[in-house]
């Protein structure tokens, strides 16, 4: 039997060894603690890695990458992003990774009386799986992220638009944040239909916490001020301060046919008056 041959089968009988081997080599060389779970999950993917590279090393035909190797990478991504964390946290450890798998494999070579070209194809073997790794976690991580801030942006669009019941006949509408296109179409398609099915007579729309508005946006709240007077809802405005008046008289809107209050409470107080009357 070669050497070569047989230092595959020991690869092959020790994956669970190596894999702890390389994990702790990791993990001393970065200086980084990671809960025992996360290191459980890392000796147990290493451990398929390693296994596979026993039982493939020798035949060139046969270069799959093993499925554990890149749904580990995936859930490397995944959990990054659930904590908010950053891609570079993971990929910090690949290089480091290489260098701990190189030493410790080189060792094995020349205890196993390995030639330069046997320990070379080796290492090469290794770093490509590793490469597989390190774009897998990238992709997965991009995906990821894109719908956590697509998720994150839609509920924060809900939020930018609550409806808060004042009384039997009046909500107000507190329009928080920017006032950009997703969140106008937010109250168009969401926010307008759950008023009318309130079966509200007034709504007062709360502008004192909106940061700005352009020309575009003036003429979408021009539409929902329209779309709920058609509905036959009272709209009153509160809270414009004098730059978004400023915006709203510049994109040519009138809403000199709008009641207009400086604050919330004065346009209640005011509906107050006028239904006692």
């Amino acid at each position: 039997m070669s050497s070569f041959t047989e230092f595959c089968g020991y690869i092959k009988a020790s994956p669970h060894t190596l894999a702890e081997q390389v994990v702790d080599r990791v993990l001393a060389k970065v200086d980084q603690d990671i809960p025992d779970e996360e290191r459980l999950r890392a000796v147990d993917m290493y451990e398929k890695l390693l296994g596979y590279l026993g039982e493939t090393i020798g035949n060139e035909a046969d270069l799959e990458v093993p499925d554990a190797l890149i749904e580990w990478s995936k859930q490397n991504a995944e959990m990054q992003v659930s904590a908010g964390g950053k891609i570079s946290e993971i990929v910090v450890r690949y290089p480091p990774t290489r260098v701990v798998i190189a030493e410790l494999f080189t060792e094995l070579s020349v205890k196993a009386g390995l030639s330069l070209e046997e320990n070379s194809l080796v290492i090469k073997r290794i770093n490509t799986l590793l490469d597989v790794s390190l774009n897998e976690t990238f992709f997965a991580f991009e995906r990821l992220q894109e719908k956590y801030e697509a998720e994150m942006q839609s509920e924060m669009i809900a939020l930018s638009a609550p409806i808060v019941p004042v009384a039997d006949d009046v909500v107000v509408l507190p329009l928080i944040g920017y006032l950009d296109s997703y969140r106008v179409n937010h109250i168009l398609t969401n926010v307008i239909p759950r008023v009318a099915e309130m079966g509200v007579y007034h709504v007062i729309a709360d502008f004192s916490g909106v940061l700005t508005i352009d020309d575009q946006t003036a003429e979408a709240i021009h539409h929902i001020g329209s779309t709920l007077s058609l509905m036959g809802i009272h709209v009153v405005v509160a809270g414009l301060r004098p730059d978004l008046v400023q915006t709203i008289v510049h994109s040519g809107i009138q809403l000199s046919s709008a009641d207009a209050y400086a604050t919330v409470k004065q346009a209640l107080e005011s509906l107050e008056k006028t239904e006692i009357k």
